[in-house]
């Protein structure tokens, strides 16, 4: 236990000793608020620990420059009067008052061998954060409104829609900034016009065809792209989306038989020993001894599998409305198979393992139409559809 006690000892001062020279490291590197945060650390975790002084000291010290660093580099801002450099003016102020605030639960810090309290020079800083708020504001609105007039593409759009997010972060409901990133939104977007075109010689079941061309169930979560199977008045399309089934093959019904013989020797209750001479074996406390009866048992197993299948063949082709070219084409193509497997025995079904055995309590059933197979391929044929649309690139 002694030892215990004496490893442990050793490791609690590697440690501190460990936290100590990572400050002191951060603080010659000029990376003060990482000197700050371990400090703090130390503090928070064990407030009473003998090298405490050692950490409120690097503490006080990371604490004088860090603030001393940002306060030189918004005066030099302020005094460069750039336009440019309001965002940064604002984020040093931000840091300014973070860090105090960091710092504020542990005050005051007692340094007991030099009899005095750590100075940590705390100043309010709500008045610089206001006025550097609504002079980015007013920056950030001004530039997103300079810069909505005059994009001319989407990608400008959307570029302006991401700057009025960030001011809609900083600044809630400032001015029309919300019917601007609507508008922004609006005219960023590619809207695309779906057409679902049926060339096989198979009818399409109806609902199927609402199923493909209903996208509020595919998730696509893309912002910047809206799909429509029935066009919309007032909206200009942008690209028009093909969906072509070219083929679509169904199957005869078949029935696949196989027979098996098993035969399995398995246990039958129990009976005596006996020796070579007939007679029963005796165990050292005068019983007879008992060992498994094992039989032989066989059976004929006659397995049908019934199987239909669907299979669908197409093609997805992109085209833009503005120069009538086929930007992107994929093929499309999907399969459900319908199986279903029913038995008969013939002998002592105990012959047969556990996998064939289930089978046999099955019958046959019917097939599914024609038209149900095409529906049930509809799933697969969504999320290879799907599939299609995320890797598009327009």
């Amino acid at each position: 236990m002694k030892y215990f006690y004496t490893i442990l000892c050793i490791l609690f001062l590697v440690t501190s000793c460990s936290s100590v020279k990572k400050s002191t490291s951060s603080i010659l590197s000029g990376n003060y608020d990482q000197a700050i945060s371990t400090s703090v650390q130390k503090l928070r975790k064990n407030p009473t620990k003998k090298n405490k002084e050692s950490h409120i000291l690097l503490l006080e010290e990371a604490f004088a420059k860090a603030a001393q660093r940002d306060t030189d580099r918004i005066s030099y801002l302020q005094k460069e009067d750039n336009p440019n450099t309001i965002e940064e003016i604002y984020q040093l102020y931000k840091t300014l008052h973070r860090r105090q605030e960091i710092v504020k639960p542990l005050l005051p810090l007692q340094l007991q061998e030099q009899a005095r309290d750590a100075v940590f020079d705390i100043k309010n800083y709500d008045s610089e954060l206001i006025a550097s708020k609504r002079q980015l504001t007013d920056l950030l609105y001004n530039q997103a409104v300079t810069a909505f007039s005059t994009a001319n593409s989407k990608v400008d759009y959307r570029r302006v829609h991401n700057d009025l997010e960030y001011l809609d972060d900083l600044t809630p409901n400032h001015k029309d900034v919300h019917q601007l990133l609507e508008e922004a939104h609006y005219k960023g977007t590619d809207y695309i016009e779906v057409a679902l075109y049926n060339d096989s010689d198979i009818l399409l079941p109806r609902r199927l065809q609402d199923d493909l061309l209903d996208f509020s169930t595919y998730d696509l979560n893309d912002f910047w792209k809206v799909y429509h199977s029935t066009p919309q008045q007032g909206v200009t399309y942008d690209y028009l989306m093909d969906v072509s089934l070219r083929e679509i093959n169904i199957s005869p019904e078949r029935f696949r038989e196989r027979e098996l013989q098993k035969e399995k020797s398995i246990k039958d209750g129990t009976e005596y020993l006996l020796d070579d001479d007939g007679n029963f074996v005796i165990d050292e406390d005068g019983e007879k001894v008992k060992v498994d009866k094992m039989i032989t048992v066989r059976c004929s197993y006659y397995e049908v599998l019934q199987t239909k299948a669907v299979n669908i063949i197409g093609q997805v082709r992109y085209t833009s409305q503005t120069t009538n070219q086929v930007i992107e084409s994929f093929p499309l193509a999907s399969e459900f198979v319908f199986e279903h497997y029913f038995a008969t025995y013939d002998g002592d079904k105990r012959a047969l393992d556990n996998d064939l055995l289930r089978y046999t309590r099955n019958r046959e059933v019917p097939f599914p139409s024609n038209e149900q197979m095409v529906y049930d391929v509809g799933e697969d044929l969504k999320q290879r559809l799907k599939s299609i649309i995320v890797k598009t690139n327009i």
